[in-house]
Order: structure tokens, then C-alpha cells, then sequence
């Protein structure tokens, strides 16, 4: 069963990446459960919001080990950050010459990596906030972002403090969108990785950091859709193959960065999984460019998926 994804015009629509989600296994042949997806919003306050006015401890970096098998992308892309910023924060390092058991510094926010005060950010609902233990004592927090404004906000994020049952405070970073833009009516979840140890009942405090309102037919990004979306989901319901079009409604411009993103969710609508998908080639001008790849749930079954996808010059 395929179904169509109805997009924004601009460049980007609900939902993308990953953030940051490691995929499960492939799928065999015929495991595969194909379904619509739906769309739904929530103007709900969840509990652990925090407001803008209460002082809440600064983000900071934490460390990575460095194992068999990586490298500085896989590193980059496990985290969610961009290489260079991975590279600029270890510039003693050689990413051609990393060595297993080497500890990397892991930046939260590089964009605002002291945690000094940020304006004041444009408004958007939170509907939702989740945080999922790992089986090696690390935690996945997802903040569930809609824009419910006519326009397209960008550079969102959050700060997530996680504290104890006695209200301890345990670790703090920064949770970032998969994409730049979020767009009107659309959901997105800002998503944060925290590393061992951290205990299984730590409760999340999440306060907005930033958020901008930008001016229509911004020209740093290039309208695109995507369509002809189809979700597999595998028979234990933890995993999803993925795939469809992505299509330039340009009549102008070749977009050279192009990233679909796809957030899981389960049957009671919490944010499972996000990941994001990026191109290696380019998009021409009224063109189309296929995508297809895993997304896995930290959580429970995936009951749908949600697509959005960014297209820049």
C-alpha cells in the first residue's frame, strides 16, 4: 500500500533526522507490514517543561570511547552533531589515524557551546516530552516540537536536564531538530543522547533555548515535497524500511543538500524513534530523487511514521 505525503512548498515538511538512531537489523523478505501514516497534534503542556525565566545548569560536553568499526562521521552522525564540529572540538585528533580505546569530547550545542543566554525564542507548543533508557545505561530524550504559527520557524533546541527521584540534578545538554526548519502545522521531535551512566528513573526538565521566526521564501532553501512514501514495518514491530520520492518544485535551482527525515511513533503517539536520511546526490531543477532506509524504536511498536525533508543550494 503506498500513500501520499501532502507537503509544504518551501523545503521542508513533517517529520525528518534522525536526529541521531542507530538501525536495527534488516528485515527478511516477507516480514515486512506496509501502512498509512497520520498526522496528529496535541496543544497539551507535558509535565517537565520548564519556563523560560528559571535558571537551569549549562550544557557540556561529554565523551565518547572510540571502538572498532568507527569513524569520525559514524561518530558525528551517532551523536547528531556535524563532523566539523566533531573535528573542531578534538583538533588534536586525526581522523584518519583514530585508534580503539581513544576518547573523543562529544560538543552539545556547538552552536552555543558556553550555554550563555540566547534572545528570546519565537513561541511553539511542546507536546510531548520522552526519554528511553539504554541497555548499556545511556538515555534517548525525545522534545515532541509543533509549530502551529503560519510560518517556518528554524534553529530550534532545547536544554534537557535530567535529575533524580530526588530532584538531583544528574547531566544537562542540548536536544536539536533533524532539520533546520520546522515548518507550519508540523511536529518534529528535538532529540539528546546522554551517555552512561545514568540512572533508569532519571526524569527529564526541559526548558526552549531558541527558535527563530524566518520571512517567507527564504532563500537559503529550495521547495521540495516528498511523495509516494511507503512504511514497512517488520513483524515485532521494531523497525521500518522506508522509502519514497523527494521532488523539486524549483524552477530555478539545483539543490546540492537534500535530508528526508522519518520520526516513529507508537499507538499512544510517543516519539519511538527519529532518523535522518541525506543524499549523495543532487536534485535538478523540477527533478526527483528516490530514498529508502531503516528507522528503528527505542520504545515500543511502531504504529506509524511521519516524513518532513530539507532541501538547500
Amino acid at each position: 500500500m503506498r500513500h501520499i505525503v501532502l507537503t509544504s512548498a518551501f523545503g521542508i515538511f513533517l517529520l525528518t533526522a534522525c536526529a541521531p538512531q542507530v538501525p536495527g537489523p534488516a528485515p527478511k523478505p516477507g516480514e515486512l507490514i506496509p501502512y498509512p501514516t497520520a498526522t496528529q497534534a496535541s496543544t497539551l503542556t507535558p509535565e517537565g517543561l520548564v519556563p523560560l525565566t528559571t535558571p537551569l545548569p549549562s550544557p557540556t560536553p561529554f565523551t565518547y570511547t572510540v571502538q572498532t568499526g568507527d569513524s569520525m562521521s559514524v561518530i558525528a552522525e551517532k551523536f547528531g552533531v556535524s563532523l566539523d564540529d566533531l573535528q573542531a572540538a578534538n583538533p588534536e585528533v586525526s581522523s584518519n589515524a583514530m585508534s580503539v580505546g581513544q576518547v573523543l569530547k562529544i560538543p552539545s550545542n556547538p552552536d552555543n557551546p558556553s550555554g550563555e543566554p540566547t534572545p528570546t525564542p519565537a513561541p511553539f507548543i511542546v507536546q510531548q516530552i520522552k526519554c528511553y533508557s539504554t541497555v548499556d545505561k545511556g538515555m534517548w530524550c525525545f522534545v515532541l516540537a509543533y509549530n502551529d504559527t503560519p510560518d517556518f520557524m528554524e534553529n530550534l533546541s532545547a536544554q534537557v536536564t535530567l535529575v533524580d527521584s530526588s530532584n538531583v540534578f544528574i547531566a544537562s545538554q542540548t536536544a536539536l531538530l533533524p532539520l533546520n526548519i520546522l515548518p507550519p502545522n508540523s511536529s518534529l521531535p528535538m532529540a539528546v543522547f546522554f551517555p552512561p551512566d545514568i540512572p533508569f528513573d532519571a526524569k527529564p526538565q526541559v526548558q526552549i533555548l531558541t527558535a527563530i521566526q524566518l520571512l517567507p521564501n527564504d532563500e537559503r532553501y529550495i521547495a521540495v515535497t516528498v511523495n509516494n512514501t511507503l512504511v514497512q514495518v517488520d513483524v515485532q514491530g521494531h523497525s521500518a524500511l522506508v522509502s519514497g520520492m523527494v521532488l523539486s518544485l524549483s524552477q530555478a535551482s539545483v539543490a546540492n543538500q537534500v535530508w528526508v527525515a522519518a520520526t516513529a511513533y507508537d499507538d499512544a503517539g510517543r516519539v519511538v524513534g527519529v532518523r535522518r536520511w541525506e543524499s549523495n546526490a543532487s536534485l535538478p531543477v523540477g527533478g526527483s530523487l528516490p530514498f529508502e532506509f531503516m528507522i528503528s524504536s527505542i520504545g515500543g511498536k511502531i504504529a506509524r511514521v511521519e516524513f518532513a525533508v530539507e532541501a538547500r543550494p
